[in-house]
């Protein structure tokens, strides 16, 4: 594909590509809820690591409906919600809006109807219960002194919860990981630690941690992808300015960081790494970018973060990265990881990082 192609043109490939490749994903392996490829294949025996996925294909189903208004997606995207519907009340996992932010509020958001949305509220209702008090953050599915940035990518459902049912004290608990988050996992450079360590009888932070990047101290780039849109989405929710602040810091550190093209490596200091990309963080950020431009106020700032995440989906909508020309490759981007550390999922396709693919060319198109 020619790299002079109109950018409204290249997001269109992009849901072609996702057509062709989730038709086949939801025929040959109904019901099948995967989290990455192996050699470009879904269906295999690979360990999860953890189950936090399962949202991300009714999803994209979901955008594909928007995007064909073909009710063959409708209906998918239905019965792949009904799926997970259960986990709604999961407290083993601190991922609940990875869940069903993307799965079953967007089908509330197409339906209005009732029962969507108490399903909403319910998990970021759950989502809540994993506060400590001492410490104030939300803890991880690893351990109870554990937080994760990741967090902030499902902050919305707890803010969302909150708002909806008048819940002054849940919508304290969202506000109160935003903070600390902020304080503890966000640096002065604009970086983002994957994991705080606090101690539980104290609340006091210890030490940064990470399981996914190249060393404690360093940045692991979808880390970051989750700061710039879990805070961009805190802001839209509080409009509290430092939560906007922080955004806007992360942003400005993946854009200095990263090539020209856009797309990140696994962790910007990791030297000499094996693989150059980490294709799936460069599109959350892209996706991230776009809401993060509707927010800022700036005209020429809101420019600057729309301009590169057209040139990240610009980057990511090639050969090298999309997957439109290789029928044998089942995933839709290319060049993703799920766990490099663990060697699971990497150089593949991953669910989320399809999600976030799709979800950037749907802004782009104004679907969303």
């Amino acid at each position: 594909m020619s790299a002079d192609l109109p950018i409204a043109e290249k997001c269109r490939l992009v849901f072609a590509t996702a057509e062709a490749k989730l038709r086949h994903l939801v025929t040959a392996h109904p019901d099948y809820l995967p989290q990455y490829t192996h050699k470009g294949k879904w269906k295999h025996d690979g360990a999860p690591w953890t189950n936090w996925c399962q949202g991300f294909l009714p999803g994209q189903l979901w955008l594909l409906y928007l995007y064909t208004e073909d009710d063959f997606w409708r209906g998918k995207a239905e019965r792949y919600c009904e799926l997970i519907e259960e986990r709604k009340d999961d407290r083993e996992t601190h991922d609940l809006g990875f869940l069903f932010w993307h799965s079953w509020k967007r089908w509330h958001d197409l339906n209005g109807a009732a029962r969507q949305r108490d399903v909403v509220i319910r998990a970021g209702q759950t989502m809540g219960l994993r506060f400590k008090e001492k410490g104030a953050y939300l803890s991880s599915f690893v351990a109870s002194e554990s937080a994760f940035i990741d967090i902030m990518m499902n902050i919305g459902i707890i803010f969302y919860a909150a708002r909806e049912t008048n819940d002054e004290a849940l919508y304290d608990i969202a506000l109160q990981n935003c903070l600390t988050s902020r304080r503890y996992l966000v640096r002065g450079d604009g970086s983002a630690a994957h994991e705080g360590i606090f101690d539980l009888e104290t609340g006091a932070f210890l030490r940064e941690s990470t399981h996914q990047g190249w060393r404690h101290d360093t940045s692991w780039a979808r880390g970051l992808s989750w700061a710039i849109y879990g805070f961009s989405t805190a802001y839209s929710f509080t409009r509290d300015p430092r939560f906007l602040q922080t955004a806007r810091h992360c942003a400005d550190y993946y854009i200095l960081n990263s090539p020209a093209h856009g797309v990140c490596p696994n962790d910007w200091l990791e030297p000499n790494p094996a693989r150059p990309y980490e294709a799936s963080a460069a599109a959350i950020t892209s996706s991230a970018l776009q809401d993060l431009a509707k927010l800022v106020g700036d005209p020429l700032r809101a420019r600057y973060y729309r301009d590169y995440a057209l040139r990240i989906m610009d980057s990511l909508s090639e050969p090298e990265f999309l997957a439109s020309g290789d029928s044998e490759w089942e995933g839709i981007l290319k060049q993703a990881a799920y766990h490099e550390r663990l060697g699971l999922g990497v150089d593949e396709s991953t669910m989320f990082g399809d999600y976030f693919f799709l979800e950037s060319a749907a802004k782009l198109l104004n679907l969303i």
